[in-house]
């Protein structure tokens, strides 16, 4: 799943390989700015997630003039509902083109397989999205999962929620990099990690309570990386995803073997 370091191959198909693994959260309040964003990075990172503020604001209009328009979608909407609502609401996130989306896995392991089902509906042939689960929130920590019923720290609580995730047939999850390797040892090397809270070091935390840095991350073991403010609220946002992509490449060079995207999940 993970790309191949620049020194496996040439460097610009290897730093298109790693680009293709950046993730910008277009956590904007218009359709107007998201798209003028989207413009300016197109080339510069490989997928936009669309999340709930984006959504309510424009609706799937501009989910759908996104994915038209070439650019892998990830769908942050968070689905968490009986089965067969969100069965319906997977078919649907799969016909707007989308190249992923998520659910809660604490909506349990029917949830999720349904959410499988629904992405296979409405997907057009060998073209079904990456379902992902979300594991625990970014912004929770362990006395914030105390208080809503959850036993453990948080890397107890989300490894429980990826290996469900899992067994529902799910592509991965979602999950901090604090977490990634301890779901890596768990779930294996196919399934994949996304990881939001990535920080550059000198990026503020703003209100993430589990952060790390692009290496950080990669090192941990995760796939894709999201990142939004320190990309979209930067005086020149194709520089600064430039620079994140370049620290992206140098954590893959220095880890071992190739690790070259294969298999059922190949389809980003």
């Amino acid at each position: 799943m993970r790309p191949a370091p620049s020194q496996s191959g040439d460097l610009s198909n290897a730093l298109t390989s790693v680009r293709s693994r950046l993730i910008v959260a277009l956590d904007l309040p218009s359709g107007r700015e998201a798209l003028k964003m989207a413009e300016r990075l197109r080339t510069h990172v490989g997928l936009f997630k669309i999340g709930s503020e984006l959504f309510t604001a424009e609706g799937p209009a501009l989910v759908r003039q996104l994915a038209s328009g070439g650019q892998g979608i990830f769908l942050d909407l968070k689905f968490h509902d009986i089965p067969n609502t969100v069965r319906s609401a997977a078919r649907e996130a799969a016909r707007l083109g989308v190249a992923m989306f998520n659910v809660h896995a604490s909506g349990g392991r029917k949830m999720m397989e349904a959410a499988v089902e629904g992405a296979l509906e409405g997907a057009a042939v060998g073209k079904r999205p990456l379902v992902l689960a979300v594991t625990v929130l970014t912004s929770l920590d362990a006395g914030d999962l105390r208080e809503i019923g959850l036993a453990g720290t948080p890397e107890d609580v989300v490894r429980r929620f990826a290996t469900l995730a899992q067994t529902a047939g799910l592509d991965g999850v979602v999950a901090s990099a604090r977490e990634a390797e301890a779901i890596r040892a768990a779930c294996g090397p196919g399934f994949v990690i996304v990881t939001p809270g990535i920080r550059p070091a000198e990026s503020l935390v703003n209100d993430q309570a589990r952060v790390a840095t692009p290496a950080k991350a990669i090192h941990a073991g995760a796939d894709y990386l999201v990142v939004g403010r320190p990309i979209t609220a930067a005086s020149t946002p194709e520089s600064a995803a430039d620079a994140i992509v370049a620290e992206m490449d140098e954590a893959f060079q220095a880890i071992p073997g190739d690790f070259t995207r294969t298999g059922e999940n190949d389809r980003i």
